[in-house]
């Protein structure tokens, strides 16, 4: 609330604040909400000079309207569309990742969820030519898998991975659930708080500096229904724009299986229920060991 004072606009004097001080009129909310031939009665001030001051302050203060169809036009020409470089995830994410938005895969440990995001971070890289940061919080990452996935994407054995300046297209965060999840124990109130916070870090990230955000997230099994849900609670369940559930199915496939099941669970352009399949070996080379690896592979 913008309180009135002199010099805050062209004819806002000093004694005028005064009298309109003496008749309740202290912000600039009050005096553009109230009816000036009224105040210009009761203050003993010119009608012509309150119009003035008026007009000048909602130049100042108050938001244009700004038509729908040119803030459309304008999130289209802002908004990239990233491949993850498995076609049938980019089939169910509607072409793929989206900058501006949080992405994210959901699974339990083995699922594929680290396979996914490196895969994701070879694509922008390698394919792109995009700049891709890549959170590590499980110990997953390493430049020998990462340079496997290079080699496997183009046969050359002495393919190199560089690195370059300029803006970050991709950003992962793997795991966001190892971060937060041990904050959450005793001291509920701080490691919620903190939780919120990152919520809003990675959210204006992804706003602000036309990104896609990518994070991985654990699962829980639901007391009463025994489905699987995501991990975290109900108050991170808003931060993504767009939810995918990786499940082994080892009952279908086998345990040693490298094919996936993809459910989309969250999603503002398709429904949700969508299932497709897709194979993690085609995203890297599979360590001899996935489910020994922890929980974000």
């Amino acid at each position: 609330m913008v309180i009135l004072r002199a010099g805050l606009c062209p004819g806002l004097t000093a004694e005028m604040i005064q009298l309109l001080k003496a008749n309740s009129i202290a912000t600039v909310v009050d005096l553009v909400s109230s009816d000036l031939e009224e105040v210009a009665r009761k203050c003993s001030l010119s009608y012509k000079a309150l119009v003035a001051v008026r007009r000048v302050l909602l130049a100042q203060f108050s938001a244009f309207p700004v038509n729908g169809a040119d803030l459309y036009e304008e999130l289209k020409s802002s908004t990239a569309i990233l491949s993850t470089g498995i076609k049938s995830l980019d089939t169910l994410l509607d072409s793929g990742l989206y900058t501006g938005e949080v992405t994210e895969l959901t699974g339990a440990p083995g699922s594929g969820k680290t396979q996914v995001c490196l895969s994701i971070a070879m694509s922008t890289s390698h394919d792109l030519k995009q700049n891709v940061l890549y959170v590590d919080s499980t110990a997953g990452f390493t430049a020998s898998r990462l340079l496997q996935l290079a080699q496997a994407r183009t046969g050359d054995e002495e393919e190199q991975v560089l690195s370059a300046s300029g803006p970050v297209k991709v950003l992962v965060v793997d795991s966001a659930s190892a971060v937060i999840c041990p904050l959450l124990g005793g001291r509920q109130a701080e490691g919620l708080a903190l939780m919120m916070q990152l919520a809003r870090e990675l959210k204006t990230l992804a706003r602000e500096l036309s990104m896609a955000v990518v994070v991985t997230n654990h699962v829980t099994r639901d007391s009463s229904s025994g489905h699987l849900k995501p991990a975290l609670g109900r108050s991170w369940s808003f931060v993504p724009s767009t939810r995918v559930l990786l499940e082994s199915r080892e009952g279908t496939w086998g345990k040693a299986s490298t094919r996936r099941l993809a459910s989309l669970t969250k999603s503002s352009r398709q429904p949700t229920g969508n299932e497709v399949e897709l194979d993690i070996a085609s995203c890297g080379v599979l360590e001899e060991s996935p489910a020994a690896s922890g929980e974000g592979r």
